[in-house]
């Protein structure tokens, strides 16, 4: 993970401290025994209970099994049409599940979407299975994720959430894995989805997440329950171009995860504002490119240059393009070209990647030799 500039940390402090110290003194609390309210643009948390407080999380586990299999999607590991046999194993688990049979087949698209919506744990094992071979090797593999993305208090056991020793995570931790889960349009989709019929429309799926239909924004999330873990739930929800995370563990009582949620969700809306500079993928300028089979690339926005900050803050910004004259072959589509910075009072509050548009290669000898006929001929 980057470490933060001396002047972003001087505007987190200057813009969240305060909001995070008003939300202590007006006696905003949860009764969640771990909490963490997140703008999803940057990841800055905006309010916190216990946010790195071991627990168990239930079914919520089930974040980091969608998140592996659509990446294996992503990568062409496997696909959305396989068909997937369910194991004895897969077959056996208990719990939330689609009562699959042994060596049922299905689709692995059906599976995923029996996990985001139904919290099947049955699915859960069969995907696990498909995608990594053994339910055993999928687990490394989602310890080895949680590794990647810098999850310093969270360790899988299975893939399924049921109660299992030495599996926990933290509010903090569920916070920046749904973040990284929200980049893939497949999880999304996966996650949003209200209801499915299953099975030609014998078994009927509901998504376990009710802020879906009782939340104004709310696209995203899973839910866990176990007598151990209470009432978990990890969700996203945006109005106004402003993305919030909500995750809410240990809630003591049935939909308790969702009123606090909703607490969150308000007191964020009600407090910060997103305000977008630029979109990802926007033309900002287009640089010379020396030793290249092309003269030049256009140079765009790598993610949408976006300030999060407290409602009536959003004054007193200046921003600049900071780009080298030109550059060098070979460029990689997405490389890092220079950067968009957006100062407020002289002092860098963000700084977003400017990257090359397309792939250009460094041309051979030949190349250069019939470009430097036309500089000279005019050809």
């Amino acid at each position: 993970m980057c470490r933060l500039s001396m002047t972003m940390l001087l505007f987190l402090v200057f813009f969240y401290g305060p909001a995070l110290a008003w939300a202590e003194e007006s006696g905003f609390t949860t009764t969640a025994k771990g909490a963490v309210l997140m703008e999803a643009h940057h990841g800055k948390v905006l309010w916190q209970k216990e946010p790195h407080m071991r627990q168990p999380i239930a079914s919520m586990v089930k974040i980091m099994t969608l998140l592996l299999a659509v990446e294996a999607v992503e990568q062409g590991k496997v696909k959305l049409t396989d068909t997937v046999t369910a194991s004895e194993y897969a077959a056996g688990m208990g719990g939330s599940q689609i009562y699959l049979a042994p060596f049922e087949q299905m689709s692995l698209r059906e599976l995923l979407i029996a996990i985001a919506t139904g919290s099947a744990n049955d699915a859960s094992v069969a995907v696990a299975e498909h995608v990594a071979g053994s339910a055993e090797a999928f687990v490394e593999a989602m310890n080895s994720r949680a590794r990647e993305l810098g999850l310093k208090h969270t360790h899988y056991v299975n893939p399924t959430g049921l109660p299992a020793p030495g599996q926990y995570s933290c509010a903090q931790d569920q916070a920046a894995l749904l973040r990284e889960a929200l980049r893939r349009p497949l999880f999304r989709e996966l996650t949003r989805m209200k209801e499915y019929d299953l099975r030609d429309g014998e078994f009927k799926l509901w998504n376990t997440n009710k802020l879906l239909w009782w939340y104004k924004g709310a696209d995203a999330g899973k839910t866990g329950w176990t007598n151990d873990a209470g009432f978990c739930l990890a969700s996203s929800a945006a109005r106004e171009g402003l993305r919030l995370i909500a995750v809410v563990l240990g809630c003591p009582e049935p939909k308790t995860h969702f009123r606090e949620s909703i607490k969150l969700y308000n007191w964020g809306f009600a407090r910060f504002q997103a305000v977008c500079l630029a979109k990802a993928g926007i033309r900002v300028a287009a640089l010379p490119v020396e030793r290249g089979v092309l003269d030049r690339t256009d140079v765009l926005t790598g993610a949408d240059v976006t300030l999060v900050m407290p409602r009536g803050k959003d004054k007193g910004f200046t921003r600049r393009i900071v780009l080298p004259q030109r550059v060098e072959a070979p460029l990689v589509k997405g490389q890092p070209l220079g950067a968009w910075v957006v100062c407020r009072e002289g002092k860098e509050v963000l700084k977003v990647s400017l990257v090359a548009a397309r792939d250009v290669p460094r041309a051979d000898f030949f190349g250069m030799f019939n470009k430097a006929l036309k500089q000279v001929y005019g050809m």
